[in-house]
């Protein structure tokens, strides 16, 4: 089964040398455990552009869908057997970051 590990931030460009060393340590980990899918992190939101294609036009809008304190600032995709070891995945993930996670099963 695979599981979206999102990583949750309140401020931008926040992440420290030490942060970077152990994501990087956990991502090994993960891959040499065959957990690894994909995982990236994401510019501030500002750079953000939404799209709504639901009219005659497309309409594109700078900036967040939303306005708040908190966002999405990167993410794990994750494969594991159960959602117990996906949580601790997670949690050796929020460890690594230094920020807090949240994980949501793929249907």
């Amino acid at each position: 089964m695979r599981y979206l590990v999102s990583v949750i931030d309140d401020t931008s460009d926040s992440g420290t040398e030490s942060e970077a060393a152990a994501i990087d340590a956990f991502n090994e980990r993960a891959r040499a455990a065959g957990h690894w899918v994909f995982a990236g992190g994401l510019a501030h939101p500002g750079t953000a552009t939404v799209i709504d294609g639901r009219g005659a036009e497309p309409v594109f809008t700078d900036g967040p869908f939303v306005e708040t304190k908190e966002f999405l600032a990167g993410f794990w995709v994750i494969e594991a057997p159960d959602l117990d070891v996906a949580l601790a995945l997670a949690a050796d993930g929020s460890r690594a970051c230094n920020r807090r996670v949240e994980v949501r099963p793929f249907l």
